[in-house]
């Protein structure tokens, strides 16, 4: 009897503790899920207007962007590019996908933004470019068809993913049998100088990427943190 009396209020806080949880862990996944549809609100509103592609189009093709970013220097990592396949994702205004034609790839543009790809599609028609093609994808799939890509690119967008393991299990698919991600993102850390970067909070560290990578199926990993100043390069395969 008292085994009973006993086991009674410890059953009943154990049961609270588990309501309680559960309804933190709801409250949790209600807020994450709010703050993805004001995010992605939000980006969709500022990538539709024409002016503000524009405007933000002047600092995606600064001379301030070439100095922070060092281009030159990313392709000549990247290796021998003639006839490679490349999917540039989240390409904007094209400013590597139009380095990538150069070098002699087939470059696929690919973005979730209507005005950009429009801001793209007219920037290829008065340079006269005849290897890019653009693709609008989606904010949860890259759109790739599988063993595409030689290599799939992404330059400071990788914060913009949600659910990143199931994304980048899509971009493993469609990569080929030897092909290879290419990441570039901003380090995260805190700098003194003006770098135009995301917030802190929204900035995903080396190790975070390579652990959201191999749950998504890379196995392989090169990390490069001395070609530019404020970003890093991971290549997976």
């Amino acid at each position: 009897m008292n085994r009973k009396r006993m086991s009674s209020p410890i059953n009943r806080g154990l049961l609270l503790a588990i309501l309680m949880l559960s309804c933190k862990s709801k409250a949790q996944h209600t807020d994450q899920k709010q703050h993805n549809q004001t995010k992605h609100s939000h980006s969709e509103h500022a990538f539709a207007d024409k002016k503000a592609v524009a405007k933000m189009a002047e600092n995606f093709e600064s001379a301030e962007r070439d100095s922070m970013q060092h281009p030159d220097k990313v392709l000549q990592y990247m290796g021998n590019l003639k006839g490679k396949k490349i999917v540039d994702i989240g390409a904007a205004t094209g400013y590597f996908s139009v380095k990538f034609a150069a070098k002699g790839a087939h470059v696929i543009a690919a973005d979730v933004s209507d005005a950009f790809q429009d801001y793209l599609k007219d920037r290829i028609a008065k340079e006269s470019i005849k290897n890019i093609e653009l693709r609008k994808i989606h904010y949860d799939s890259p759109l790739l068809k599988d063993n595409e890509a030689d290599i799939v690119f992404i330059a400071n967008t990788y914060h913009h993913i949600d659910n990143r393991t199931d994304y980048f299990s899509k971009v493993k698919k469609g990569l080929n049998k030897n092909g290879e991600l290419v990441i570039v993102d901003f380090f995260k850390a805190v700098f003194t100088e003006k770098v135009q970067a995301p917030a802190m909070t929204m900035r995903a560290s080396v190790d975070e990427i390579v652990f959201e990578l191999k749950k998504a199926g890379f196995t392989s990993f090169e990390v490069e943190v001395n070609i530019m100043p404020y970003q890093y390069i991971i290549k997976a395969k």
